[in-house]
């Protein structure tokens, strides 16, 4: 079968690959109907999360139909459409038990203390293979996987195996309630869920900052407010919009290839630039910041700073942009000056996706419209160079 798989930093392949097989009473295996790129692929061949196997097939996004289930999955048959979540979990442990199945104490086969174990992941994750394959194992099924209802489509629901659950999630990790002002920094395709999910559990306003035009847009499409950090300064944007009080809570859609503005009131100084190249190269010390593939972000720690200085005293912070391991930068000091609360985090993907099912099934929210490019599996490459180059208007790619 086809599968995208990561050879090393900067090279992945479209490879023949063995189809999977059940190893243990718990799989099902799934044929692969709809996959995606995430931003989360690209950190793996930027090399800014490591380390990765080589090998290992990318990709944790995908709808398909049961092929084979193992001896103890119950619930599921062959012929059964599923939505596979992009985090695993038992459902038998005490976190699966509290609804806080990221941690899942079995499914990381690093063992307990080892955190997340999700699809196409680094080492510590599993790891597991991914799912950007026509084929795919699914390890303990009965809880890493959901039913799909007949009027919800393949394209609505590749959304539901990770972008619009963790939108959602970054919204709840940040204590949205009705009436907040929310700040959303990050308009790709996380931001624009988060920013969705904001309003959907009752924001008064959503300001989103991002230095894309084309993915403002989509968020202006969404009624949000747009910041462009290229043209003005966000920070005292943002203070000016709220009476100079900051934000009620922000979330982080950004993560460690965060982007230092270039141009404008923002630009950073040649000092600061020197900082976050040395971050850069802390961070992820065997890849290539000057190439023009593959490049990590060139301001780590960006998107952190400014949603410490724009939120209010005594306000809220949720974290779902990813940050690997090796990041150590982080400005705590003036967090605690300001008496904050930060959360973080991967999504619970088994407790927060069902509402989200039963919301597109039920015609009140279609998520298909940040759809912006429909891939075959064939010309994933291809897909995942144009992305990783962020090429305007690429904002979520769906592999067929």
């Amino acid at each position: 079968m086809k599968a995208v798989v990561w050879h090393g930093i900067g090279d992945i392949r479209l490879d023949e690959v063995a189809q999977p097989t059940i190893q243990d009473p718990h799989d099902a295996i799934i044929h692969i109907t709809r996959s995606a790129i995430c931003g989360t692929d690209l950190h793996f061949v930027r090399g800014t999360m490591a380390p990765m196997r080589e090998g290992t097939i990318l990709g944790h996004e995908a709808v398909g139909v049961v092929v084979e289930v193992g001896d103890a999955v119950r619930g599921f048959s062959p012929g059964d459409r599923v939505v596979v979540n992009s985090t695993m979990s038992c459902g038998a442990c005490r976190y699966c038990r509290m609804g806080k199945t990221s941690q899942c104490d079995v499914a990381n086969p690093n063992g307990p203390q080892a955190g997340t174990s999700f699809f196409g992941g680094p080492e510590t994750t599993g790891p597991i293979d991914g799912l950007q394959a026509e084929y795919a194992r699914i390890p303990w099924a009965q809880n890493s996987m959901h039913p799909l209802p007949d009027n919800v489509s393949d394209e609505q629901a590749i959304l539901l195996s990770d972008i619009f659950p963790t939108g959602w999630f970054g919204a709840e990790l940040a204590g949205v309630t009705r009436g907040d002002v929310v700040v959303v920094f990050g308009a790709g395709i996380v931001g624009q869920f988060a920013a969705a999910s904001a309003f959907k559990q009752g924001a008064g306003r959503v300001i989103i900052v991002d230095g894309e035009e084309s993915r403002l847009a989509a968020a202006l499409a969404q009624n949000c407010e747009i910041v462009d950090y290229n043209r003005e300064d966000p920070v005292q944007t943002i203070m000016d919009l709220t009476n100079g009080i900051g934000a009620d809570c922000v979330i982080d859609a950004v993560g460690v290839d965060a982007e230092r503005p270039k141009r404008g009131p923002a630009a950073v100084s040649d000092e600061d630039a020197a900082k976050f190249d040395a971050e850069v190269a802390q961070i992820a010390p065997d890849a290539d910041p000057d190439a023009t593939q593959w490049k990590p972000g060139d301001g780590p720690s960006q998107a952190a700073r400014w949603a410490v200085e724009v939120v209010a005293k005594y306000g809220r912070i949720g974290i779902i942009g990813v940050y690997s391991p090796t990041v150590e930068q982080y400005p705590i000091g003036e967090a605690m000056n300001k008496n904050l609360t930060i959360r973080a985090g991967n999504c619970d993907h088994h407790s927060v996706t069902p509402p989200l099912i039963d919301l597109v099934a039920s015609g009140q929210f279609d998520p298909t419209a940040l759809i912006t490019e429909h891939e075959h599996i064939g010309d994933a490459i291809a897909a995942y160079e144009a992305f990783d180059r962020r090429e305007p208007g690429w904002i979520k790619v769906e592999l067929v």
